[in-house]
């Protein structure tokens, strides 16, 4: 008796993954994806222990896959889960590279290996085989970037460079909860950054290894010596993924008009090139075979000349993490078109998110990852679904356009609230851009692209290179104008951590489940959303140095410094959904004390300011850019109190998150973060 509500729970569970057969397969992409996350939002670095009870997962998963339907699918679940557990842990550990400890002021040499621009419009060169004389061997960083603020053409990749420059150590988020920079780079092994204000001086001609680095940088030059300017720098960027001749104001006018994507070499221009490609080839064989009355299969020719265009295209791009995804997504269609199968289905499109994952585990947490699959699931979702429908049903000459329309319509509703959530804007007319210059680029900029590359061994490529800049202008212009809108942008909240999955989830829901029962996944969104809206942003904000504070007030954030901190600065504005100037927050900083439920707040800034105080309540919190030692019970954040928490946020009611808090202490966590020291807000009176 007591085994029938087990065995009716079983059997319920059976049929309703019956009902699923034959649309499983996606679900595995997701659990993998979901044991990826797993990793990442420990709090700890997990052990030996934690592998075995994956481990022990794992076997039981497996042992349920070969029982009836419903326990096999749940089998199979688990141990995707477990295995993406496992594939993010090796991948961290087997990444792992010498981080610097400490600050560093002094000679740089290294090999150059890639130059791009900061936010500051300075180029930023990245070196490996690096050489720092003042540490021990053992200490040096596998990669070091630098932004050089004296340099105005880089030197040729793969040679040695030397300067003098000010290094430190990654930093963690700027606030509680935020974007983990040293998680980001710990996966490129990149262990200090910096800058430097003298000149870069060449130490040695380039080696012989990184040919393909210097074929793209010889690429680069010659094209923005032929095109010079903006034109010249996005034609770079797009053929070989270079950025650093993009200025900031042409990056912003992009990115006002939700065109931004059109820089990264990613399934746009991948599915593009290929498709051109292969549309091309195809024509040709059956022309041929029509000729000469062969029996060639042109279709699965074409589809292996396309692949090894796109092969091509990987190559001289770069290979980045946006490019590496496009290449397997469109590598997967042309496969699935070889083997005579259908390519774009959600199956193709679970398929490349594995292998993608597999590869790099860490990208799942990418916003370019998220929006690309994000994009190409609802589009082949949505597309099914309309090749179902009776009234789908258009002139021919009609078609390209309304499936531009809705194409565009559907990607920008599935990549927005991931956009809006990572970057805090939301782009109110970037439909309209992407109307204007989506096909330009595909009738026009690509197809020169392909063509130049097929004609550069005759050297005629500068005949479809002029078209392709032509192309080029228009769209800098259509982002230009549509920049300009009062309105083209939206800033956005800082959601939430827990938002994007939830919604996520929700809508992967009613896209894979089949049946009536998928409408359940809008609960998901909603929910989602309703958290968003009711978010709350942190009453005080305290850097990881204590060199800036951010206090919420009616009229919006203040700022304790008008210059300084700059990117922390900016990161806090724009986090509120209300991104202004520094200076003009700043400007917002009250004279008199600070009071946050009835603790008083005493900013310190410099020595002098410093020796000002000699005693303090212990109702009062002193934050100070440099260590200070105060009589009378207060807490103290100072830069030494502060390194084993990183950033401090406050709320109103004085509950404190710290960045240590949020991080956990990880393979990617400083050594001052190893320090168990407590952080007491001080309770109000």
């Amino acid at each position: 008796m007591r085994a029938r509500p087990l065995q009716y729970v079983v059997a319920k569970i059976d049929e309703i993954f019956d009902a699923q057969q034959g649309h499983l397969f996606p679900w595995a992409a997701v659990c993998f994806g979901f044991g990826i996350s797993l990793f990442f939002a420990l709090r700890f670095e997990p052990g030996l222990f934690s592998f075995l009870a994956v481990g022990t997962l794992a076997g039981g998963g497996y042992w349920l896959s070969r029982h009836s339907m419903g326990r096999r699918a749940v089998g199979w679940f688990i141990l995707c889960a477990a295995l993406g557990f496992s594939v993010a842990g090796y991948r961290a550990h087997s990444v792992a590279a010498p981080v610097l400890k400490y600050r560093y002021y002094g000679p740089v040499e290294g090999r150059l290996i890639s130059v791009d621009r900061s936010q500051s419009d300075a180029l930023r060169l990245t070196l490996d085989q690096v050489y720092l004389p003042k540490l021990d061997p053992e200490d040096w960083p596998a990669k070091l970037r630098i932004s050089a603020r004296a340099l105005d053409i880089a030197p040729p990749i793969g040679a040695r460079v030397m300067t003098t420059a000010h290094l430190s150590p990654p930093q963690g988020p700027v606030e509680p909860g935020g974007f983990d920079f040293r998680r980001h780079v710990w996966f490129q092994k990149i262990g200090a950054v910096g800058y430097t204000r003298v000149p870069v001086l060449l130490a040695a001609g380039p080696s012989r290894g990184l040919w393909i680095n210097r074929l793209r940088a010889k690429i680069s030059r010659d094209l923005q010596r032929r095109y010079p300017g903006q034109t010249g720098a996005v034609a770079t960027a797009i053929l070989t993924g270079d950025r650093s001749g993009i200025n900031q104001e042409t990056l912003n006018s992009l990115r006002a008009s939700n065109l931004a994507h059109l820089l990264a070499i990613s399934g746009l221009h991948m599915g593009l090139l290929s498709g051109i490609i292969f549309t091309g080839a195809r024509f040709g064989l059956v022309a041929l075979n029509l000729m000469l009355h062969l029996s060639l299969n042109a279709k699965s020719i074409a589809a292996a000349l396309a692949l090894v265009a796109a092969t091509g295209y990987l190559l001289i791009s770069g290979g980045n993490v946006a490019t590496e995804r496009a290449y397997i997504m469109t590598a997967v269609i042309l496969i699935a078109v070889l083997l005579q199968r259908r390519a774009l289905t959600l199956r193709a499109v679970a398929i490349a998110a594995l292998i993608v994952l597999a590869h790099r585990p860490e990208s799942l947490l990418s916003p370019g990852f998220q929006m690309s699959f994000a994009a190409t699931t609802a589009l082949v979702a949505v597309f099914a679904a309309l090749r179902h429908l009776p009234r789908w049903h258009w002139p021919n000459w009609l078609r390209p356009a309304v499936a531009l329309v809705i194409s565009s319509a559907i990607a920008g509703l599935a990549t927005a609230p991931i956009g809006a959530a990572h970057f805090n804007t939301l782009s109110q007319v970037g439909l309209v851009a992407n109307l204007l210059a989506v096909p330009v680029m595909g009738s026009l900029v690509m197809p020169a692209a392909a063509l130049a590359a097929v004609l550069t061994p005759l050297g005629l490529e500068h005949w479809p290179l002029d078209v392709m800049s032509w192309g080029l202008n228009w769209i800098l212009n259509v982002a230009e104008t549509i920049a300009e809108i009062p309105f083209a942008q939206r800033t956005i909240l800082q959601p939430p951590n827990m938002v994007l999955p939830i919604i996520c989830m929700g809508a992967l829901f009613v896209i894979l489940w089949q049946g009536r029962a998928r409408w359940f996944g809008l609960a998901g969104v909603i929910i989602g959303l309703t958290l968003w809206s009711a978010a709350a942003r942190p009453a005080l904000l305290i850097a990881s140095d204590g060199a800036l504070i951010g206090l919420q007030t009616r009229e919006g954030r203040a700022l304790s410094r008008a210059r300084g901190a700059g990117f922390t600065a900016r990161v806090w504005l724009e986090n509120d959904g209300a991104p202004q100037t520094q200076a003009f927050a700043a400007a917002r900083w009250p004279q008199e004390a600070v009071q946050l439920d009835g603790v008083t707040v005493i900013s310190v800034a410099g020595k002098r300011a410093a020796a000002e105080i000699q005693s303090c309540d212990p109702n009062e919190v002193i934050i100070a850019n440099l260590p200070i030692a105060v009589n009378g019970g207060c807490l103290i954040l100072d830069p030494k109190m502060l390194a084993p928490h990183g950033a401090v946020s406050v709320t109103k009611k004085g509950a404190v998150q710290t960045a240590r808090a949020q991080t956990g202490l990880r393979l990617w966590s400083p050594p001052a973060w190893q320090k168990n020291v407590s952080l007491q807000w001080p309770e109000s009176r």
